[in-house]
């Protein structure tokens, strides 16, 4: 420790200015002439020299010139000893302006001693009243939700603002239209005011704070959920040219494409089921390549199917169970079945902000991503919009729902996942983009693979339920009745269940209505498989929308209540109608017939072993290749015997 006074008294103590002017990199400089840059230096030189005592470039070591040296005179006198050195080389510089540009080089550098003729600073908004700012930038947030107009209406919104605002005699006064054009187009970039009035409103979604981020470290620790129409025209089975919905679940940590399903609309039960398919293997399909096996695949094969049996001969998709899923406001995200779905997997299901897209950016991208590496490449593409479309687009679809799902299933194999994600970089080595089968290859072998099986009570409990009264003539859904022997002693009985007073869950599937699923609440939530009444008259297991549809057509034609007997009548003609073709039949009758058989045909949807519920096989499933095929006659079940008496009886007054 040195006392202060001893510090400033010591002959030794060199007096060093305490500042530094700004540092001027060379991109400052950029744009201005090259003489107002040259002038600029010297008088750099002069000024250091007035400041430092020392000329730039001097040898290290080096005394300053006398009338310059800091420790003998002035800041004053260095400034008339400079002064006096210019006028004697000519130069004719006065005292104000040698301060001016010294005060100027220490408060911006160089910069500051530039002509202020070529470094003028401009205003933003040039001379603009700043209440005409504020009223344009009123009016621009007002077009976001407005098809996209011109800047002359925008003009006439402003006008008209900032009268009805400051009155007739206070308002400021508009600027010229060539001034108001310039702040137009100042204050309206990277909006799209005048734009794509989508972009416009996508860009609006956008949070005003700075983006954030979750660092997830294993597969399925996040997982975004979402459906959006693909671009391409299909085939249905009925011959109809329609759109489809692509509805896909992307893994955050890997960036992996667990499950997509295409579906000429989502409902509750195809996002419910994307679960089951996420949690299931891939299995090879015929025709694929050896070379999409998991055994050939970056992934670790081995280690994975000692745990999991079912990866012996799956295709190289990750089986990735979600422990947390994002998804929007969408009816099919929030229902209840979809909810119940997640809960009985054990899955955490988070709803994003509302209209925030943001809040799932990873499906959201991926999605896009799914149109412009697959969809654009199928026959069939009709692109984005209506300026995008090609002229007869529609003539060129023709692939089936079923097909293309195929066709997705395999891309997503074979390309998706093993292509290069930037996303996925590894920080260590930055400058190289992972897989996502690399991704998910590295962090199993941290965080470790646990197989979520699937039984065919876990896929009852993914479809929707509904409560009944379990009747003397069985179960009634949407006016259709089920019955078996196995709820004989549970006729007319209390569930158990007050909150639902006393009524018996029933599970079924939209998209076969041929049998449901009570569950047994006497006996350890068993389930029991009901069949449908009229299943032997009409043996094809249409969806619950062609149901609602064949109802609705015989309600109409009658006037009364439908049989269920005419209902199935009208619903197989609709079928067959179909099969021939779809000459003289409603827009309506065409998409629901399509949907039906197309999610009938599909073979994603995966029903319960039949001893899970004992269901017997449908009688429309044929048997597989290469089986064997008896030749022997059906059982003949002769009609009853009419009997008069007995239908009387029946009748009603």
């Amino acid at each position: 420790m040195v006392p202060l006074a001893q510090l400033l008294a010591d002959p030794a103590l060199e007096l060093v200015s305490g500042s530094r002017p700004p540092l001027c990199s060379e991109e400052s400089l950029a744009g201005l002439p090259e003489a107002a840059v040259e002038e600029a230096r010297w008088w750099e030189r002069h000024i250091l020299e007035v400041l430092t005592g020392r000329a730039p470039g001097a040898a290290p070591g080096s005394r300053p010139r006398p009338q310059f040296d800091p420790s003998k005179h002035s800041l004053r006198q260095r400034e008339l000893a400079k002064l006096t050195e210019l006028r004697a080389a000519g130069h004719h510089v006065s005292r104000n302006a040698l301060q001016r540009r010294r005060f100027a080089y220490e408060q911006d550098g160089l910069v500051g001693v530039v002509d202020g003729r070529h470094n003028r600073r401009r205003l933003v908004f040039g001379r603009v009243d700043e209440r005409v700012v504020v009223a344009v930038r009123e009016a621009i947030e007002g077009e976001t939700n407005l098809s996209t107009g011109t800047v002359q209406r925008l003009q006439r919104k402003v006008a008209k603002a900032l009268v009805a605002t400051y009155g007739v005699d206070d308002a400021p006064a508009m600027p010229s239209q060539p001034t108001f054009y310039r702040l137009v187009k100042r204050l309206a970039e990277g909006r799209h005011t005048f734009g794509s009035a989508r972009t416009r409103r996508s860009l609006s979604k956008q949070p005003a704070d700075q983006f954030g981020f979750l660092t997830v470290v294993r597969p399925g620790e996040m997982v975004e959920i979402d459906s959006t129409p693909l671009d391409v025209r299909v085939v249905l089975d009925d011959g109809l040219i329609d759109r489809v919905e692509l509805t896909a679940m992307v893994d955050n940590a890997t960036r992996s494409i667990p499950a997509a399903v295409l579906r000429p609309t989502t409902k509750a039960v195809d996002a419910s089921l994307l679960l089951a398919r996420a949690l299931t293997p891939e299995p090879m399909r015929p025709g694929w390549a050896d070379a999409l096996r998991m055994s050939r695949s970056v992934l670790p094969h081995r280690a994975m199917t000692s745990v999991d049996q079912r990866l012996a001969d799956a295709a190289a998709r990750p089986v990735i169970a979600p422990e947390t899923i994002v998804c929007d406001h969408g009816k099919a995200f929030l229902s209840k079945t979809f909810r119940h779905a997640c809960c009985s997997l054990g899955i955490n299901l988070q709803p994003a902000h509302p209209d925030t897209p943001t809040d799932k950016p990873k499906v959201e991208r991926t999605l896009q991503s799914v149109g412009t590496l697959f969809a654009q490449y199928v026959a069939g593409y009709v692109g984005s919009s209506v300026e995008r479309r090609g002229k007869n687009a529609d003539r060129g679809a023709v692939w089936s729902m079923v097909e293309l799902q195929a066709l997705l299933d395999e891309w997503i194999v074979a390309v998706w996942q093993n292509r290069p994600h930037d996303g996925l970089r590894d920080p260590v080595t930055p400058g190289k983009a992972l897989t996502p089968n690399e991704k998910y290859a590295a962090l199993v072998e941290v965080a470790g693979y646990v197989p979520v099986p699937l039984t065919a009570d876990d896929f009852i409990e993914l479809l929707p339920a509904q409560w009944r009264t379990i009747t003397k003539s069985g179960i009634r859904i949407n006016n259709r009745t089920y019955d078996a022997k196995a709820l004989k002693p549970y006729r007319r009985q209390h569930s158990g269940v007050d909150e639902h007073g006393g009524q018996w869950e029933v599970r079924f599937d939209p998209y076969d209505v041929s049998r449901v699923w009570v569950r047994d609440h006497h006996r350890e939530d068993g389930w029991i498989a009901a069949i449908w009444t009229h299943l032997r008259s009409s043996p094809v297991p249409f969806g619950d929308a062609l149901w609602r549809h064949a109802h609705a057509q015989a309600g109409r034609s009658e006037g009364r209540q439908a049989q269920q007997a005419e209902i199935a009548a009208i619903a197989e003609d609709l079928l067959d109608r179909a099969a021939h073709g779809p000459q003289g039949r409603s827009q309506d009758e065409r998409r629901v017939t399509g949907r039906t058989k197309a999610v009938a045909a599909s073979p994603t949807w995966r029903q319960p072993p039949d001893d899970a519920g004992g269901v017997p096989p449908s009688p429309h499933d044929k048997p597989a290749a290469g089986d064997d095929v008896d030749d022997e006659v059906a059982e003949v079940i002769p009609l009853p015997v009419f009997d008069a008496r007995k239908e009387a009886q029946s009748w009603r007054l």
